[in-house]
């Protein structure tokens, strides 16, 4: 299929273009994400009454059209990147697991999914968000197709361009229990033996040279601007630099471990990785009012040690693989907390659509009934949480205006108890508490490290402070609210807590 003339004229024309990981991911240090799951955010004909059953595992709709014809209610919190699901044509029909909607067993690289509309649909999508200064994240599987049957029944002819059982790895299930196993974890397969996903051989230069060239192509046909990478961890890690500079675009890889050093440890690799590092002690912090402070605050500190950059790495407290936040606890303080540390830690925020409008996986709290369809909120943009984001991405992209240097800053405990975090970035401190919604108030004496005297507004509610004379600050902390403080004196041009707005700007595309 790839002829050794082809591998090696791709092979050559990428050793022209070295890795820029750096400059390519410094671009996207200011960015914020808000995750689509296509089928599941906008109908093209705007209902926000159709049925979606997400017990049901089926197709309930959602478009390329109806995301485009929804911008505005993403653009409203302040987003400015979109991450939509993978394009590529699926497993048809029905299967023991459902219908493939969500994208991620797919058996054609160089055909779309017709469900979610068409090629111009998509180019559409892309320049709509062009058009707004916002880009456009596609997520991709380069681990793995998928197929309806038995492992031992795969018919190997079905899939495109990797048609040859010989671009496969044999049958075998992964030990997740066992990180330093590569070998299993990279070569044996994902899935169930109802829809088993064939395992490519990555590491053979046919199967790259071919993902190579398809995302390449992919890339310049409807003007990608980033990658996310599922199973990035269960793919050889030699695999990923030809794709990357074939790609030139900033890729962050789903990295599903706990382990700091591990999931650190693929920036090696890759410019970015989804912080499950951190995912996990931060839900476990605010998921009731018992949580663990102490386990995030240390987790902070070991994410900063082991990543060789934490502005670049993905921050998130929900998606499509996790449990709802709020199907853990309805408590909307906690919410609020979880939130607020999603969008104003380091690295770069991504919000999971209904997380905004607290949808709570009824039914169940993972997989499938975390994958509900927006429209049936009818996108209410005066939902708490809503307007709580669109209020931090503003803080957050103010900072970045206001302070050169502010994305360099590494977020850092400045006080911790059993209920109580703060910490600092640049001119910002945040606290947080997991006192939850029937917290008691109390006066919270922090080390804030600001200039004695200096004037502080409290973003969240706009109350005013005044630091002490060694540059500590008395917070009132009541009901389990977070607290977001900057100087006052700094926020001019900000549109917060009534400073003045400074006009928008169009945020160029960046590649390589």
């Amino acid at each position: 299929m790839f002829s050794s003339n082809m591998i090696t004229t791709l092979a050559l024309s990428l050793a022209l273009c070295p890795l820029t990981f750096a400059a390519r991911a410094a671009e996207w240090r200011s960015r914020t994400i808000f995750q689509v799951l296509t089928d599941r955010f906008a109908r093209s004909d705007g209902s926000t009454s159709a049925a979606c059953k997400t017990a049901d595992r089926v197709y309930c709709g959602g478009t390329y059209q109806g995301i485009t014809n929804h911008l505005d209610y993403i653009q409203g919190m302040g987003f400015d990147e979109v991450w939509i699901s993978p394009i590529t044509e699926q497993v048809q029909g029905n299967t023991p697991d459902g219908y493939a909607y969500h994208g991620y067993w797919q058996q054609n690289l160089n055909e779309l999914n017709s469900n979610f509309g068409s090629g111009n649909d998509l180019k559409a999508l892309s320049s709509a968000l062009h058009s707004r200064g916002m880009l456009l994240m596609l997520d991709v599987v380069v681990n793995h197709n998928g197929y309806n049957g038995a492992p031992a029944t795969v018919d190997y002819s079905v899939f495109s361009p990797f048609n040859k059982k010989s671009q496969y790895h044999p049958y075998c299930t992964i030990d997740y229990s066992d990180t330093s196993n590569t070998t299993n974890i990279e070569q044996c397969w994902m899935g169930d033996t109802n829809v088993p996903l064939p395992d490519l051989r990555t590491e053979d230069a046919d199967v790259a040279a071919g993902y190579q060239s398809w995302i390449s192509n992919l890339i310049s046909e409807y003007s990608i601007d980033g990658l996310r990478l599922d199973s990035a961890m269960e793919v050889n890690t030699g695999f990923w630099s030809g794709f990357h500079n074939a790609a030139g675009v900033y890729m962050i890889g789903e990295i599903y471990e706990a382990d700091a050093g591990y999931v650190c440890g693929f920036q090696n690799y890759l410019p970015g990785v989804m912080n499950y590092a951190t995912y996990f002690p931060l839900v476990a912090a605010f998921e009731s009012t018992s949580g663990s402070i102490s386990g995030l605050a240390n987790m902070i500190n070991t994410v900063k040690a082991d990543c060789s950059d934490t502005s670049i790495i993905g921050t998130f407290s929900e998606n499509h693989d996790q449990s709802r936040f709020a199907s853990l606890t309805g408590d909307m303080a906690l919410a609020r907390n979880v939130i607020s540390y999603t969008m104003l830690a380091d690295g770069v925020p991504i919000i999971y659509q209904g997380q905004e409008q607290h949808y709570n996986a009824l039914g169940g709290s993972s997989d499938p009934y975390n994958r509900e369809a927006l429209w049936l909120s009818d996108y209410n943009t005066n939902a708490p949480l809503y307007g709580l984001i669109a209020t931090l991405n503003k803080a957050r992209k103010h900072a970045i205006s206001d302070d050169s240097a502010y994305l360099s800053y590494e977020n850092y405990p400045i006080y911790t108890d059993t209920t109580t975090i703060a910490m600092r970035k640049g001119k910002m401190v945040t606290v947080l508490s997991n006192k939850g919604a029937e917290g008691a108030a109390y006066s919270q004496t922090i080390a804030a490290g600001y200039a004695g005297g200096v004037a502080l507004t409290e973003l969240l509610t706009c109350a005013k402070l005044t630091a002490g004379p060694r540059g500590n600050i008395v917070v009132p902390m009541a009901n389990g609210e977070p607290r977001v403080y900057y100087p006052t004196a700094a926020l001019s041009g900000s549109g917060l807590c009534g400073a003045s707005s400074k006009r928008s700007y169009v945020m160029r595309r960046f590649t390589a």
